[in-house]
């Protein structure tokens, strides 16, 4: 039994979803939980495909929202937390855990510990000290950059988006300090949860649409065993304060190699080895980053 992680699968692309048709088809991932990291899609379409397809496969299955599923398309008109909602109604629908789900208890060996599926978004604290969110934009804006979620991610009823960050982050710290303090877990985001890891060499002023500085400590105040995240689109594992910190990250077309997507499934928990494994993932010749 293995808990297993990719994000970032974007299965409007025709290579992705052909990842997601291939990823344990011959039977091998029974035992494996699997945590679908967000932007597996933009649509509810999209996740239910992902979630019909893998729900079999897999003996649980755990979802997080990116800011790709949050986004108001055509022909869809629903917005913000509206739609946030009916994402999970998909999950529920295949017996995929969300957010909104009561947190499970992992049944594997090692330390008692939480799967905590996270939904936090972010609020420009990623830009330089001092900056508030009109000035991050505008920092941005000077290379050129605005994000896609300026204009089609909602944050309805919220007033911004930076004012839903700050509802959700209080939600589900309330709801993590609840939880039996002899308890340990692994966190589970589509955004990273420090600014330090938000690392964009291509695309360096991206940073204010990849977090909030409001979980730089989470780790330890919610005695993370591992946090799992993606986003980035460059797949990496860190350690802070012993922790390890695993970008799992799966990419557009030209960031993974296709001959072996198999690979792409980050180990996060083994029970093979009673605890954490390193979850690294080494480039195949030629791969894009």
């Amino acid at each position: 039994m293995r808990l297993l992680a990719v994000s970032d699968i974007h299965v409007r692309q025709p290579v992705n979803r052909g990842f997601v048709e291939a990823i344990g088809a011959g039977g091998e991932h029974a035992a494996d939980w699997l945590v679908l990291g967000g932007d597996v899609g933009e649509s509810e379409e999209d996740l239910d495909f992902v979630l019909r397809t893998l729900a079999p496969r897999f003996a649980r299955l755990l979802w997080v929202p990116g800011n790709h599923e949050l986004w108001t398309l055509p022909p869809s008109t629903t917005r913000g937390e509206a739609r946030y909602r009916a994402l999970c109604e998909v999950c529920r629908a295949h017996g995929a855990i969300s957010p909104e789900d009561p947190y499970p208890t992992w049944p594997g060996r090692g330390p008692a510990t939480v799967l905590a599926p996270l939904f936090l978004l972010y609020d420009y604290s990623f830009a330089p000290d001092g900056f508030g969110p009109d000035e991050a934009r505008a920092w941005a804006a000077e290379e050129d950059i605005v994000c896609t979620d300026e204009i089609v991610l909602h944050p309805d009823p919220h007033p911004t988006r930076e004012a839903w960050c700050a509802a959700r982050v209080a939600r589900t710290a309330a709801r993590l300090a609840a939880l039996d303090p002899a308890m340990q877990t692994v966190l589970i985001n589509h955004f990273p949860l420090r600014r330090d890891h938000a690392v964009l060499p291509a695309v360096p002023r991206f940073t204010p649409w990849c977090g909030t500085r409001r979980t730089e400590d989470w780790h330890l105040r919610f005695r993370a065993r591992a946090v799992v995240f993606g986003h980035l689109h460059i797949r990496a594992r860190r350690v802070v304060d012993g922790v390890p910190f695993h970008e799992v990250s799966l990419g557009y077309r030209g960031q993974w190699n296709t001959a072996t997507p198999e690979r792409y499934l980050h180990t996060i928990l083994d029970d093979a080895a009673e605890g954490v494994t390193d979850g690294r993932v080494a480039p195949a010749a030629g791969e894009g980053r």
